[in-house]
């Protein structure tokens, strides 16, 4: 009997077990925030509990899917006067998760973005402040066409695609639930 093929068989669980993960985290939840609002005095954590009928508001508006029950948002106040919201989320890059953090003004214009955990083996260039700056000043009346709006990263279209649809997301969220709470 020829066994030569089963014989490399039992290489195959130990290659998977090697290939390596990859997962960078850039930021904590603190850090972020003093990244995005260095003036804040006062974080309030303020998380938004969203209910089916919510999320398919979220996805109506928004063009795509509110995945979590609950949005983790801060209030964020300097002087004891609200000066904007602090929100983490994730989107999927393309296998793994981008938990990225958003600065909004209390009339919800984007302040600014930071990457705070890139999972994927590539793409990471959403990470530059240049790709990352298209979205300062937008609200949720803006274009986010990716592609026209928002550039497009080469290498990265799914990660930049998904970024842009979260960016969207969260502007909704802005409007129809935490500019009434400002």
């Amino acid at each position: 009997m020829n066994f030569n093929g089963l014989n490399s068989l039992w290489l195959y669980p130990i290659a998977a077990l090697s290939v390596p993960a990859y997962a960078v985290n850039y930021f904590s939840v603190t850090d972020a925030q003093q990244a995005l609002f260095p003036e804040a005095q006062k974080f309030i954590e303020s998380p938004l509990s969203l209910s089916d009928e919510d999320k398919d508001r979220i996805k109506e508006l928004a063009g795509v899917r509110q995945r979590q029950d609950q949005q983790p948002v801060w209030r964020v106040e300097a002087g004891g006067e609200l000066i904007g919201w602090f929100i983490v989320d994730d989107v999927v890059g393309k296998h793994e998760y981008i938990t990225y953090a958003v600065a909004l003004s209390p009339q919800g214009k984007v302040l600014g973005m930071e990457i705070m955990s890139y999972r994927e083996t590539h793409g990471d260039e959403v990470r530059q402040a240049s790709w990352r700056q298209q979205f300062k000043g937008k609200d949720v009346q803006a274009s986010f066409k990716l592609g026209d709006d928002i550039a497009n990263i080469s290498g990265a279209t799914l990660s930049c695609r998904n970024l842009t649809d979260g960016m969207k997301r969260l502007l909704v969220i802005h409007n129809e639930y935490l500019s009434k709470s400002s």
